[in-house]
């Protein structure tokens, strides 16, 4: 699924083509179907952990206004998100998800084609990798139903017991009840990056950013890069990049529109730019 490419004597890049992975249909506890495309995933049971996907959703899906224990960042890339008095997303929009903060319903009137990231948040619950989501549900399936973004499961006395579908499934996953952080932010925070300035990188001719927001005290950075055709970028570590527009290469690897690229290492990377470039770049919560 990637290949990767040493840049520089410490740092190592990571370039995922997205066409090389494959778009799959998704079984999740929602109302609607879903594929994605599995582009990027960090290490499980670490508070780091993370996952990276291509969401590809019909004008079927719907979520109920509900919250996570975990962050997000999503990027509009086709079609449109409509988070109902939170916002709609639209192609460009950038918006981050703050854990414990509610947000939603969540519906999609047309196709629509969205870069979401979720990973662990400032609280250090991490994130619960696909697989293990995947396997608990199957198993909670076979005494209670899913349906519309809950959980069902009728007591021997006939009580019906409704629970998140999420909350439920992490609580399997964990065997502990699940605690929500408190809000760092009242509702999550919609960006329009063609609204923001570039600005000049120093020491870097040809190259160019602008920075959308730092949140939480682990400061997870979100920015958008450009390297103007034949000028090179540094990239910074511990960081996600994804191709907007254009082409370039890291060291002997190739990339182009909506490639990815992981800098797994502190240390900083670069890249070159055989066309003007634009990269959405996420820099992952710090740990210790």
């Amino acid at each position: 699924m990637a290949t990767g490419a040493s840049v520089g004597p410490r740092s190592t890049i990571r370039v995922i083509d997205a066409e090389s992975v494959p778009m799959l249909a998704r079984s999740h506890v929602r109302a609607g179907g879903f594929s994605s495309r599995r582009l990027l995933d960090g290490p499980e049971g670490s508070p780091g952990n993370f996952s990276l996907q291509l969401s590809l959703t019909p004008d079927s899906y719907f979520s109920p206004r509900h919250r996570h224990n975990f962050d997000q960042v999503r990027y509009q890339i086709e079609g449109e998100y409509d988070f109902a008095s939170d916002g709609v997303m639209t192609p460009g929009t950038v918006a981050y998800f703050p854990e414990g903060t509610h947000y939603g319903p969540q519906s999609s009137s047309v196709r629509s084609l969205t870069l979401v990231l979720q990973f662990g948040g400032a609280s250090g619950n991490g994130y619960m990798s696909p697989e293990q989501y995947d396997r608990a549900s199957a198993e909670m399936r076979k005494t209670g139903t899913f349906a519309s973004g809950a959980y069902t499961v009728v007591t021997p006395d006939g009580r019906r017991i409704n629970k998140d579908a999420y909350e439920a499934v992490w609580e399997r996953v964990s065997g502990r009840p699940l605690v929500y952080p408190q809000e760092r932010y009242s509702r999550p925070v919609f960006m329009q990056p063609d609204n923001f300035a570039w600005h000049s990188i120093d020491r870097q001719p040809g190259a160019s950013w602008k920075l959308l927001g730092e949140f939480s005290e682990r400061r997870c950075q979100i920015a958008f890069y450009r390297s103007e055709s034949g000028a090179s970028l540094n990239l910074g570590g511990r960081s996600i990049y994804f191709v907007a527009s254009g082409s370039g290469a890291a060291g002997t690897q190739e990339f182009r529109a909506h490639a990815t690229i992981y800098v797994e290492q502190d240390a900083p990377a670069t890249v070159s730019a055989r066309e003007t470039l634009e990269l959405l770049g996420i820099g992952l919560p710090h740990f210790s």
